[in-house]
Formats: structure tokens, C-alpha cells, sequence
């Protein structure tokens, strides 16, 4: 295995439990690609310019697209945020915001764990 996978607070496990079998399995393989190949291809993983080390998850299911947003932690280490189904062209701004708030969140928690 080259990267663990870890959920930051439950609002991936809630975006995830919405969706139906067929997506949830796209989105399984996915994690898989995430876990395993050394250099994801950009089709599933991005990184979202100006936004200090986040990266999105991208999954399409029939005419749907997803997104989750994850950063890297030690580099082995993939930690998600929150996921959405994007209806237009854009990313929702009030979800990349979201995003950020969480990234950093959880490095302000991480520091303080580790004194």
C-alpha cells in the first residue's frame, strides 16, 4: 500500500451514505487508485491551485459528477474533508470553503495533539 486513507470529522461519511450503490462503488475505486498507484491520474485527483495543499476527488457516474475534498498529510497519508455533486461547471464556493475550514481545523488539532 502506498497512502492510507482517513476520514476528518463525519461529513464524507454523510455525503457517502446519500448516494447510491453504483456511485458508492465508483467511489471505492477511486480510494483504491488513491491507495495504490504512485501517480494518481489527474481524471480522479486534482489539485485545486491556491488553496495551500487541497486536492479533489473526482468521480463521474453516468451524466453525475462528484467531487470530495482531501489533503495529503506526510505524504502517505489522504485525509477527506467533505464531498458534493456538482451540478454546474464551478465548484460551489460555500463547499471549497467548507473545504478549507476543515484543512484547517484539522492541522490545528494535529498540532495540539502533538504538542
Amino acid at each position: 500500500m502506498i497512502r492510507e486513507i482517513i476520514f476528518f470529522e463525519t461529513h464524507f461519511i454523510e455525503f457517502y451514505q446519500k448516494q447510491n450503490g453504483k456511485v458508492k462503488g465508483k467511489i471505492q475505486y477511486a480510494f483504491e487508485l488513491l491507495k495504490q498507484v504512485e501517480r494518481v491520474p489527474e481524471k480522479f485527483l486534482k489539485h485545486l491551485t491556491g488553496t495551500n495543499g487541497l486536492y479533489e476527488i473526482r468521480i463521474e457516474y453516468q451524466s453525475n459528477i462528484y467531487r470530495i475534498f482531501c489533503c495529503f498529510d506526510k505524504g502517505k497519508l489522504v485525509v477527506l474533508f467533505n464531498g458534493f455533486q456538482k451540478k454546474t461547471q464551478k465548484t460551489p464556493k460555500n463547499e471549497l470553503e467548507k473545504a478549507k475550514k476543515l484543512m484547517k481545523s484539522y492541522f490545528n488539532q494535529k498540532d495540539k495533539e502533538n504538542g
